[in-house]
């Protein structure tokens, strides 16, 4: 009961500790959902399959002592900023994209649910939120290697849930925030002119962040 306990706060502190700026990326995406930019569907798979893919590496690192270095990760931030240059130069094109594709998966046939399901698995805008999610966790394997590394096998699974777990209550608390009418306000009329921006900004953060901007040689 003791291991049980330890291993869940232990999951608990590292998943709050490197993913504050996640939910802040989610509160961005859910904003997008509240606009019909994109689909909640596609926001909620993405995050969770860029989480997937950081502890899949990480676990990589535990049992084969192979860590791709953050540095190179970090080199995926240049998605959120083409995809912030391509919000700013072709935004109504987007929109209309974007608002078709939601549409689309507002009301999914029942008999189709688990072909629905591998269709918004495979789509690009699944694969953006999950591609910068990995991005901005490039860091994370730095931490959850030895996290790992120090644990039996029951704390890792216990660990691994917990992770699983608190993603889900990331994504409620994204989008409960933004589905409340005064903080729903200032997002959609007044900060969503500048995800553009931020999404450039987010690319070169997690340059710095992860230190890729040190395999640049001048």
């Amino acid at each position: 009961m003791n291991q049980v306990f330890i291993a869940i706060l232990e999951g608990i502190t590292a998943f709050v500790a490197t993913n504050i700026d996640d939910l802040l990326i989610l509160l961005i995406f859910f904003g997008q959902v509240k606009e019909e930019k994109i689909a909640k569907n596609h926001v909620i798979i993405g995050t969770y399959l860029g989480l997937i893919i950081l502890i899949l590496l990480s676990l990589v690192g535990y049992f084969g002592g192979l860590i791709i270095s953050s540095k190179w990760i970090g080199l995926l931030g240049i998605l959120p900023i083409i995809i912030g240059i391509q919000q700013l130069f072709n935004n109504d094109s987007d929109e209309t994209e974007l608002q078709t594709i939601s549409s689309e998966y507002v009301q999914p046939k029942h008999d189709r649910a688990i072909l629905n399901f591998f269709y918004q698995l495979l789509h690009p805008q699944t694969y953006k939120v999950a591609l910068i999610t990995f991005a901005n966790g490039g860091d994370n394997i730095g931490v959850y290697v030895p996290l790992f590394a120090g644990s039996n096998l029951l704390s890792l699974l216990i660990i691994i849930a917990v992770f699983l777990i608190l993603k889900g209550v990331w994504c409620y608390l994204a989008y409960r925030l933004i589905n409340n009418q005064k903080f729903a306000h200032v997002i959609t009329n007044y900060c969503q002119q500048f995800v553009p921006y931020i999404l450039i900004a987010l690319g070169l953060f997690i340059f710095w962040k992860n230190g890729t901007f040190t395999l640049i040689n001048f």
